[in-house]
């Protein structure tokens, strides 16, 4: 009798476990569809919520998206009062970064969004998903989630990303990037995917995304504005051990105030800073060497060597020949006006 009992209970727990497995979808099921879905839509329109986490307060951001395949993007990234608004721009001539406050466009020779995959963008999440073979995959709720390594310039200090997928669109809803410690540091909340939206060349034209240019009487307000700004000088936050400000010279050049930070130990550095000059506009695209890069507060250009942005009305550069992309990267990230000397 207790033999009988045995073997029913036997046949009632594998078949439970078959039904289990019948209901649970694999990785490979779910990579899937979500390749059907996401990378064979001829282009989409999003909306999202970014925020920086790493300061004492978070920093938020607007995010627009437009993408038409294969090679069309229009990104915008926008402060809460839409005041410091930055644009990336893809099209036939090349990559371009529009700071319509300065009136100012650079041009970049580059291979943008292909070597530096960006959390908003839905083909860099679902190259990311892809591409690591270790990745993780669970169901959690309503969500599936992606545990992936993330493959942008910033992957050294944040290598890891939580990628959360609604079960029934199968569009991402949160993405979660994490440091060393797997502390979310950035988190993106999408509010808003239309996929199969896609755009006419002309329309990513940089003469349409960009300001077609300020009147006399808006560059004479914003020079203005910046000459009763105060100078407030910013430091990084980050701390590398053996490294040390050694340094901090303040120079006048012409009317402007200019300070230069040297940092010297393991890792030698000198950042320079002044406040931005908006009567110093364009409407015709400057030359930027290297790459774009998003810093999170701003957009910059970096190479081997340097590093340039604008940030709060202010001008930064970094200049190192023993930092890599990475670390600059990471300097720029962590500059604030409450940093440590």
């Amino acid at each position: 009798m207790k033999s009988r009992v045995a073997k029913l209970l036997f046949v009632l727990a594998m078949m439970i476990l078959v039904l289990s497995a019948c209901g649970a979808e694999s990785k490979e099921d779910v990579l899937k569809k979500l390749s059907n879905k996401w990378v064979d839509a001829k282009g989409y329109e999003l909306t999202a919520e970014m925020s920086i986490l790493t300061g004492q307060e978070p920093r938020v951001y607007d995010v627009e998206v437009w993408h038409t395949k294969p090679d069309f993007y229009r990104v915008k990234v926008s402060d809460a009062n839409a005041e410091n608004t930055q644009m990336i721009v893809r099209n036939t001539e090349g990559v371009f970064v529009v700071t319509p406050a300065l009136n100012k466009t650079y041009k970049f020779q580059s291979n943008w969004p292909a070597e530096n995959s960006q959390a908003y963008l839905i083909g860099s999440l679902a190259q990311d998903i892809k591409k690591d073979k270790n990745s993780t995959f669970k169901e959690e709720g309503n969500n599936y989630v992606f545990e992936t390594k993330t493959s942008n310039n910033h992957k050294n200090m944040l290598p890891t990303q939580r990628i959360y997928i609604d079960k029934k669109t199968l569009l991402p809803k949160d993405v979660a990037i994490l440091n060393e410690n797997k502390e979310e540091q950035i988190h993106i909340k999408f509010k808003q995917v239309s996929l199969g939206k896609a755009h006419a060349a002309g329309d990513y034209k940089i003469e349409q995304s960009a300001p077609t240019g300020k009147t006399e009487e808006g560059t004479v307000e914003a020079s203005a504005e910046m000459e009763n700004k105060e100078f407030e000088t910013h430091y990084p936050m980050i701390k590398w051990e053996g490294v040390h400000l050694i340094d901090e010279k303040e120079m006048k050049v012409e009317d402007d105030r200019r300070v230069i930070l040297t940092f010297s130990g393991e890792k030698e550095f000198t950042i320079i800073q002044q406040l931005s000059d908006p009567s110093v506009s364009s409407t015709i695209p400057v030359f930027a060497p290297g790459d774009p890069v998003d810093l999170g507060v701003a957009v910059g250009a970096v190479t081997d060597k340097s590093l340039t942005w604008e940030q709060d009305g202010m001008s930064f550069f970094i200049a190192s020949t023993s930092l890599t992309k990475e670390e600059m990267i990471e300097v720029a990230s962590s500059m604030t006006i409450a940093g440590l000397k």
